[in-house]
């Protein structure tokens, strides 16, 4: 586990790492930056770069953590990537059911691997599963995330690469929106985040702002509208879960 710089979380959890690219968002992919520069540290975990290892020492670690913690699963991976094989994503599931004190949140591209499997999950509630849209192409993710038994369902517009206004929010709990950041990152619009902001206020979906975006994030930060979006799901009561 290790202390996580992602605003929503807190910890992260890599029981796998490295991925493969599968579509706009994974252009710029920050793992696999990080990983190669691990590789060229001499990081073990790391010796195979950005291909999917999986490291089966590491699935019960949350059982060792006492103090409760909203932990982001395979921050450096996507849990449902084709290369990892099924029983070891249901044993990791089933690690999560165990350490209920801890908050779990699972974000995945991989959609239809997401629905395929989703009648074999105990989905207890401290378990949150998110999938990534970036852009229109990626809007049956939602659908799809909608189609499982998560209690807690979020989306994460991560980076927004054009406006989404066509996304239906209903039954979404949680909406993360956030420009691309970092060495060739694509530009975000203000229209497109507002649009989603007054979305969410909508369908009575958390709004999480996480940034602008840019070159040096630092600098344009995360105002919208004079106002920060800070909301997390369970701050708020479940409406239009339908």
């Amino acid at each position: 586990m290790a202390t996580s710089k992602i605003e929503w979380t807190e910890e992260t959890w890599n029981p796998v790492t490295g991925c493969t690219k599968c579509s706009r968002g994974c252009e710029n992919c920050y793992a696999e930056r990080f990983a190669k520069r691990l590789q060229a540290m001499g990081n073990k975990r790391y010796q195979n770069a950005f291909k999917v290892s999986v490291h089966h020492d590491l699935f019960e670690r949350p059982l060792q953590w006492t103090k409760p913690k909203m932990i982001f699963v395979n921050s450096m991976s996507d849990l449902f990537h084709s290369d990892i094989q099924e029983e070891d994503i249901l044993e990791l599931f089933r690690v999560m059911n165990k350490a209920s004190w801890h908050t779990f949140q699972i974000l995945t591209k991989r959609a239809d691997r997401l629905v395929s499997m989703a009648d074999k999950i105990l989905w207890t509630d401290n378990i949150w599963m998110g999938v990534s849209v970036e852009d229109n192409a990626a809007l049956d993710r939602c659908e799809k995330l909608k189609q499982t038994g998560a209690k807690i369902k979020f989306v994460s517009a991560e980076p927004l690469l054009e406006s989404i206004k066509d996304i239906k929010l209903n039954g979404i709990d949680w909406l993360i929106v956030g420009g691309e950041s970092g060495a060739g990152c694509r530009p975000v619009q203000e229209e497109w985040v507002i649009e989603l902001r007054d979305k969410a206020k909508e369908a009575g979906t958390a709004f999480f702002f996480k940034q602008w975006g840019g070159v040096r994030k630092k600098e344009t930060g995360s105002i919208l509208d004079g106002k920060t979006y800070k909301e997390y799901p369970v701050l708020n009561k479940k409406k239009n879960r339908r």
